[in-house]
């Protein structure tokens, strides 16, 4: 039997299982699939629990059921690419033929003092968990620093803002306006819901130091109960160990069929993968989806295509609260309540068919 060996239940790991399983998996081929949690989770809803306004059960999805899937929940530390084992913490190496990399993701601190020791994290389920608590158990008038003002950070302030509306939120961005990847129209529409919604912008800044309850903004002092950090993201440490070839965010350089260069039995997926296009859900299944295909030819002993057509996206949607959103859909900037119906209606469409 040939192992295949998938790291990291996220959305792109689903999407490969969702390809194969029930029906288009070989005989002789088993998947083993290595997550810390029991569950798939919705990373993009983890502004959400962080801020208290869904609860935990409602962003996980059910890892599938196959007799040829095994699913080994455990942390991985290293890979051996020489003797094709994964190393986990506290158990036994697995032992693979191919190997899907889809690790994710993890905060980037640009070398700020103290941001990695200060500030809490919404880059996984368990760091979610814990800034929901700090949070949910502020007091009434306490200041909510929140350094980063892309789409984690600027979901995070508004449901923050509509969850716990005693709360005072800065929101820290080093540019002129917020959300730097979208149009200046969409950007200022956000600025004025939050002009609206008591969140205090803070453009221009740039975060020197953290220290306890203390957020440095050009050097100047400025006292927070919690401080959550939401300024930048690299690929996971294991990925960065390698010892592979890396784009300036740590990412893996990939070939056009979705391995490393020199071993084309290891993929790299998602958020590990330098790609030209920002990290996204999206994003990992498309190139899932094309792993996939790579894999069944190579099992029916065809050889894959050289190239595959650009991953299409569909576009990017954002939350601001429960009943007005923003983003772009096939280069049009769409605002207010369409905008939030969209992206709860592609959430349910997500859960509804992996559920």
């Amino acid at each position: 039997m040939k192992n295949l060996v998938i790291l990291g239940g996220g959305y792109g790991g689903m999407k490969i299982l969702s390809e194969l399983l029930p029906n288009d998996l070989p005989e002789d081929v088993r998947i083993t699939l290595v997550d810390r949690v029991p569950y798939h989770c919705l990373k993009t809803e983890y502004y959400a629990l962080a801020a208290g306004t869904v609860s935990d059960k409602e962003l996980r999805v059910s890892f599938p059921e196959h007799p040829q899937l095994e699913i080994k929940y455990g942390e991985v530390i290293g890979i051996e690419k020489d003797n094709k084992k994964v190393l986990l913490k506290d158990s036994e190496p697995i032992s693979y033929d191919d190997l899907v990399i889809g690790l994710g993701c993890e905060d980037k601190y640009h070398g700020v003092p103290g941001a990695d020791q200060y500030t809490y994290s919404i880059q996984s389920i368990e760091k979610s968990r814990k800034t929901y608590s700090v949070l949910n158990n502020l007091g009434p008038g306490s200041v909510v620093g929140i350094v980063g003002a892309g789409l984690s950070g600027v979901e995070l302030a508004s449901e923050l803002s509509e969850s716990r509306g005693d709360l005072k939120i800065k929101l820290f961005d080093r540019g002129k306006h917020i959300l730097p990847a979208f149009p200046d129209r969409l950007s200022k529409y956000v600025e004025n819901w939050f002009h609206k919604n008591n969140v205090e912008i803070i453009n221009n800044s740039n975060i020197t130091k953290v220290e306890e309850n203390l957020l440095y903004n050009h050097d100047k002092p400025i006292p927070c109960d919690v401080i959550v950090w939401t300024a930048g993201i690299q690929a996971n440490k294991v990925v960065r160990e390698l010892g592979e070839e890396m784009d300036r965010s740590g990412r893996l350089i990939i070939t056009p069929r979705h391995h490393l260069p020199n071993d084309e039995h290891v993929f790299i997926l998602g958020d590990c993968a330098s790609l030209p296009h920002a990290p996204s859900a999206q994003l990992a299944e498309g190139q899932a989806e094309q792993i996939v295909e790579v894999l069944k030819k190579r099992w029916n002993g065809e050889e894959p295509p050289v190239q595959f057509p650009t991953i299409k996206l569909k576009g990017v949607l954002g939350s601001l609260g429960k009943k007005h959103g923003f983003g772009m859909m096939a280069d049009r900037a769409i605002t207010g309540r369409v905008a939030r119906l969209l992206k709860s209606g592609v959430l349910w469409l997500y859960k509804y068919h992996n559920g």
